[in-house]
């Protein structure tokens, strides 16, 4: 069992204080579970909701869809923190080490030709979904997060089919595709407060072009979170063992 890489797992069972952390975090968790289900069976069995105001005040949001209305408008600020979840999830995967944690890193995909041809076919018809739900979602269900998830699938194909090499966290580029949605939305927050207004309170002329700015970078930055996501850290893993491979390779 030394070999095995939970063994490597800190505050296991066979260590000191493990049993005790493990108790304390199944406390926590069912006096959690507890106090969502009270929550849950304190709700009125007939609640009127939202619904009225979300209408009444459905024309002055922006947009048309009333869903999007309340993500991206009357609650916006829901979503830009859950934005932030994403982003903290994501820097919280690649921080840990993989074979330490999960076992060893992926290897190469090995890919045949059906599945060449296959995403070679399906992968500008899904940029073209993708782009169609981040459009459409003015007006009817879809929008940024699934747009979003549309292109991370297709990312994630193109990377299991071998046609493109894995993304490297380490990169600019991909750091500012990363930050892109939560940095646009920090900056109309802060171009609305700086104008006069308070946080997140469009202006009712540009509201619709200002929705239709943040989910774009949603977009973006939610299809590369979700990629980054599914690698788990391999790329980086994957081209340092690669490096070394080539630099025993020269000598």
């Amino acid at each position: 069992m030394q070999g095995h890489p939970a063994a490597n797992i800190p505050l296991s069972e066979g260590q000191p204080g493990g049993c005790s952390v493990r108790r304390l975090l199944a406390l926590f968790s069912w006096a959690l579970v507890l106090v969502l289900a009270w929550a849950a069976l304190s709700l009125p069995s007939h609640s009127p909701g939202l619904v009225d105001f979300v209408h009444a005040e459905l024309e002055h949001s922006g947009v048309v869809n009333p869903v999007t209305a309340v993500l991206l408008n009357f609650r916006s600020y829901d979503t830009l923190l859950e934005v932030g979840v994403l982003l903290l999830a994501v820097f919280g995967v690649w921080a840990l080490p993989r074979e330490r944690v999960w076992g060893a890193p992926l290897g190469a995909p090995v890919a045949g030709p059906v599945l060449h041809t296959f995403v070679r076919l399906l992968a500008p018809l899904m940029i073209v979904v993708g782009g169609y739900l981040l459009w459409i979602g003015a007006y009817a269900p879809g929008g940024a997060f699934q747009g979003g998830a549309v292109l991370a699938a297709m990312g994630v194909l193109v990377w299991l089919s071998d046609l493109a090499p894995l993304p490297r966290f380490s990169r600019w580029d991909m750091r500012m595709a990363l930050l892109l949605g939560f940095a646009t939305f920090l900056a109309v927050a802060g171009g609305v407060m700086v104008g006069g207004g308070r946080l997140l309170e469009y202006p009712r002329l540009w509201a619709g072009s200002v929705i239709l700015l943040i989910e774009t970078a949603l977009t973006v930055s939610i299809a590369c979170i979700l990629i980054l996501l599914f690698l788990g850290g391999v790329g980086e893993k994957r081209r340092a063992t690669e490096g070394v491979r080539e630099r025993e390779a020269k000598q």
